[in-house]
């Protein structure tokens, strides 16, 4: 009998050991047979079961990534505790579930036969970045033929295998030496002045210190983890350091922060907004708020670059906007605060601010009664205010004007429709039930709902300052709170130059430590060259001159 080849030895060694002989007659070849037949399919079976397992475990991942992503967008639109746990316990739940799938993955690939290996599908990234270094590792390849032996061998080509690696990050001192002279003929010494530093006390380089500010306001890690982390690497950077480093450059970057300011105040229509803050007190924590106003004019073909500033105050009393806005009136889109009213006055000065409403935020509740309860009056509303949303979607960044036409086309029939429609079924309704009182919301605010329609500036909902909102209400589950009013305030300039980045599509973290290096010496007059959109602006003309010269 000749040699058995590999994958047969291991499939007869699955039903014998390796002292049992082999069958000599028929019948005991025949039973070996059949035990190794009813062993594999015990095997396909329970194949069979792990990729049902492994599929139903996928759409069970499908369906928490959709309860999460409803919970995440609801969570932003109210302050429960409960909706906040329930994201939390999403995220874990699909974390481990994943977790688990890559496990088990892993183990049937290690424990399958070679021939039954398959390739599994690549996860994350399908194409690796273009912009990161390659380094190149070529595999020895074999002197002689590994069938025949011969040496005469010729290259026929490379097969590439690609990975993404990560190594740690790179720490350096950087010296600055001057050399001092002294003159033969007077005995003067002379010496390059000393460069300029981003604050003006420390020894972090404006790399380092932009990396901070945005692990802390743009990734939401607190000081003491990245001190933490820090200290891991072989740098050992004390929390109070980072923290005086924080405050420094909060200050360094005043000018840029006012500026844009004046940028975002500086436009017609502007979005508002606010959050809570849990700040710390002295014998329990306090809520503090996060105010942002935002400028956005590209739904309306605005060629005027987007931007935000936050404030910080100790509490939501109205006193607090009416100071933020003192000198601004124009179209405010906002949801209905009460502390906005006197905005609205018609005697205030200089100006009287024009509310405009937000749709999403007056068809939540009309949403909430259509999904949970499948109440058909809801289901009516939400339907209509649909349609709104539909045509916005087609006229977003036209101009101002044909945007008015079309709304006065296709969106007034629907708006006189839909307030009839509410008058109706309000009628109906015991004026305590909670669509009665969201029917009252809408058309108490009728005018400021409708606005829209006479002003092609003016969008159909407040999601832009709701947005911008969100890395505060995600960065302060892992800070827990801020230390003091000050340090609201703090974050409130930081919040603007990160957010107005965002809005920008520029990386906040390159465009600080760009910032922080030119800001010391960079004229005042001549602050707006360093704004985001103008050092993105001479980015793109830097790489478009080095292309040409390379060319």
């Amino acid at each position: 009998m000749g040699a058995i080849p590999a994958a047969k030895y291991a499939l007869f060694c699955v039903v014998t050991t390796p002292f049992d002989p082999l069958p000599t007659d028929l019948a005991s070849a025949h039973a070996m047979i059949l035990a190794q037949r009813a062993l594999l399919e015990q095997e396909q079976s329970a194949r069979i079961m792990a990729q049902s397992e492994a599929k139903v475990r996928a759409l069970e991942i499908e369906r928490l990534k959709l309860l999460l992503a409803k919970a995440r967008r609801e969570q932003f639109g109210q302050s429960s505790e409960r909706g906040k746990l329930l994201i939390e316990q999403l995220e874990l739940a699909i974390e481990d579930l994943e977790e688990t799938q890559g496990e088990e993955e892993t183990r049937a690939e290690i424990a399958a036969p070679a021939k039954e290996k398959r390739v599994r599908p690549p996860r994350g990234p399908r194409k690796l970045p273009d912009n990161l270094p390659v380094e190149r590792v070529v595999e020895p390849a074999s002197c002689a033929c590994s069938k025949c032996g011969g040496v005469r061998l010729r290259k026929l080509g490379e097969v590439v295998s690609k990975t993404l690696e990560c190594e740690p990050r790179r720490w350096k001192i950087v010296e600055h030496v001057r050399e001092k002279f002294s003159c033969r003929d007077c005995e003067a010494i002379s010496e390059p002045p000393a460069p300029s530093h981003p604050i003006p006390r420390g020894f972090a380089g404006p790399s380092l210190l932009a990396m901070v500010l945005a692990a802390k306001f743009l990734d939401h890690q607190p000081l003491n983890r990245q001190s933490t982390a820090f200290a891991r690497e072989g740098v050992e950077i004390d929390t109070s350091t980072l923290a005086d480093w924080v405050g420094s450059c909060a200050a360094a970057l005043e000018p840029i922060v006012a500026r844009l300011r004046e940028h975002v105040l500086a436009a017609e229509r502007i979005h508002a907004d606010d959050t809570t803050v849990p700040v710390l007190a002295k014998t329990k924590t306090k809520l503090g708020r996060i105010w942002v106003y935002l400028r956005d004019d590209r739904p309306f073909g605005g060629r005027d670059p987007p931007a935000a500033f936050f404030e910080y105050s100790p509490s939501r009393h109205g006193a607090y906007p009416r100071q933020h806005l003192a000198a601004w009136s124009g179209v405010m889109q906002a949801d209905a605060f009460p502390g906005f009213n006197d905005l609205y006055d018609s005697a205030r000065k200089p100006a009287p601010i024009a509310e405009a409403a937000c749709w999403a935020h007056g068809r939540r509740e009309f949403f909430k009664w259509a999904t949970l309860a499948k109440s058909p009056i809801a289901q009516e509303v939400v339907r209509r205010i649909d349609e709104l949303f539909a045509i916005e979607r087609a006229i977003n960044g036209k101009p101002e004007e044909e945007r008015r036409a079309l709304r006065q086309e296709r969106s007034k029939p629907l708006i006189v429709s839909l307030e009839a429609h509410l008058r109706e079924q309000r009628s109906k309704l015991s004026p305590k039930h909670d669509l009665a009182k969201a029917m009252s919301y809408l058309l108490s605010r009728w005018e400021a709902f409708t606005r829209f329609l006479d002003d092609g500036r003016v969008c159909l909902s407040n999601n832009a300052a709701e947005r911008a909102l969100r890395g505060v209400a995600i960065g302060r589950r892992n800070w827990t709170f801020a230390g003091s009013d000050e340090g609201g305030r703090r974050a409130a300039a930081v919040y603007t130059l990160i957010q107005t980045c965002k809005l920008n599509d520029v990386d906040p973290q390159a465009w600080l430590a760009f910032v922080l290096a030119k800001l010391p010496d960079h004229p005042a007059k001549k602050i707006d060259e360093l704004l985001p959109w103008n050092w993105k602006a001479a980015q793109a003309e830097d790489q478009a001159t080095q292309v040409i010269a390379a060319a």
